[in-house]
């Protein structure tokens, strides 16, 4: 995400083109950007969250598939180790095979990740905010047996979440009314 960064005053004066861009930063699904342009002003960061929800649960497949695809795909091994290398630091002095283990379990995932793929015809969506690599990989294993109908409804729930913590960002409630908004 961006660090772009709005008062809510802000973003409902936004031009159109200014506010798709804000909204792109939080969910790749055109009509869900749309659908938030269009239900400007907010009177409160809590209905902007409402009406993002509201939106997003009347689209359908095709748009859920279009925000997955704003997602980066977590099957490549080089991007999850970039990815998960904060965590490697903070428990490398815990265990000797803290290492080798999350070797492991990142080349697991990337497998994991593929297989979901080419099962299911998207890329594995979790909410990944304050996971391990390692609980990730427990989810995306839970999740390797559904259906695509039944994935495709988790990987939309996780969309949502992640689309609600993108719009905190996008409107922290600690922004100074004085402060310029970062440009594009």
């Amino acid at each position: 995400m961006s660090e772009l960064t709005y008062t809510l005053s802000q973003l409902n004066n936004l031009s159109e083109e200014d506010a798709r861009f804000a909204f792109e930063n939080c969910c790749t699904s055109s009509r869900w950007i749309e659908g938030m342009v269009a239900r400007r002003p907010f009177v409160s960061i809590a209905q902007c969250q409402e009406v993002a929800l509201e939106v997003w649960n009347g689209l359908g497949e095709a748009d859920f598939l279009e925000a997955f695809e704003g997602h980066p795909k977590i099957g490549d091994v080089s991007s999850l180790r970039k990815k998960f290398a904060h965590t490697k630091k903070l428990a490398s002095g815990e265990q000797s095979s803290v290492n080798e283990a999350n070797e492991a379990t990142i080349q697991a995932l990337a497998d994991g990740n593929t297989q979901y793929e080419q099962q299911n015809g998207f890329i594995f969506i979790v909410c990944a905010t304050g996971k391990s690599a390692e609980e990730m990989l427990e989810i995306l294993q839970s999740r390797l047996p559904n259906s695509r109908e039944q994935e495709l409804q988790t990987a939309a729930g996780e969309q949502a979440k992640i689309t609600a913590i993108r719009i905190n960002k996008l409107l922290p409630t600690d922004v100074n009314p004085e402060t310029k908004v970062s440009e594009r």
